[in-house]
């Protein structure tokens, strides 16, 4: 069995089924890997869940746009730094003939289950926006696990000195992470593919936004890209409900 991680999708589900089309993925013998931020985007939140259902063995992490849907699924809550960030996309991806959201409780559950990380036999972890070196895993917030950023950014300053460069930063054989896109890092090497430094991998390759959705054997590094996603969604504007930019902060 192989394992694979699959980066930010933000509802775009024919540049996730892209990724699967083109990599070696298996639906019923492979291990996938969802890195967070299944929803928010594109219009196809609810055909990206769907599809993740059928793999026998997959484990969600939870992203910050996860979780904002999870709440408007339990609770109905809708606030708008949630709407006008992709998630007015997600709730007309559920919407019946009527106009009303219809949500099959196998999507609720797969949310709901969520795990705020992931680490495999090999102590690699998985978690989608990072967390604080200092601290044992077991002791941080879902919450800061979702938001971080402080752990690819330190990263990326370390890696751009000169002088002695520390071999790791975390106690984890790999980290394999999303939530930040590799452009907003300003690397001259990366735009859209996946960036690794030091023991750390961004799988963020800005799905959401103007790039691409990126799959990884997470053993061998190879890895699959879409196309360039608002190139599958014409007259569609991804993240913000407006003209995509280069805003990567938010």
């Amino acid at each position: 069995m192989r394992t694979f991680a699959i980066g930010d999708i933000h509802g775009g589900y024919k540049a996730m089924m892209q990724c699967f089309e083109r990599s070696p993925i298996s639906l019923y013998a492979d291990h996938l890997i969802v890195l967070g931020d299944v929803c928010d985007g594109w219009r196809q939140t609810k055909e990206c869940i769907d599809q993740l259902l059928k793999f026998k063995k997959i484990t969600l992490i939870m992203g910050n746009h996860d979780w904002w849907t999870l709440q408007w699924l339990l609770k109905g809550e809708k606030p708008e730094i949630w709407t006008s960030q992709g998630g007015q996309s997600t709730i007309q991806s559920y919407l019946n003939t009527d106009g009303v959201p219809e949500v099959p409780v196998a999507h609720t559950k797969f949310l709901y289950t969520a795990k705020p990380y992931h680490v495999d036999d090999k102590n690699r972890i998985f978690v989608h926006g990072g967390f604080d070196r200092k601290m044992s895993i077991r002791e941080q917030r879902q919450e800061a696990l979702m938001w971080d950023r402080d752990l690819i950014r330190t990263a990326c300053t370390l890696s751009k000195q000169g002088g002695d460069k520390p071999k790791k930063l975390t106690e984890f054989a790999e980290v394999f992470l999303g939530h930040t896109p590799v452009s907003s890092l300003l690397l001259p090497m990366a735009l859209d593919t996946p960036v690794q430094l030091f023991e750390i991998w961004d799988l963020d390759t800005g799905g959401g936004w103007e790039g691409k959705v990126t799959i990884m054997d997470i053993d061998t590094h190879e890895y699959w890209q879409s196309d360039v996603v608002h190139t599958l969604y014409p007259g569609e504007h991804g993240r913000q409900g407006q003209r995509i930019r280069r805003n990567y902060e938010r």
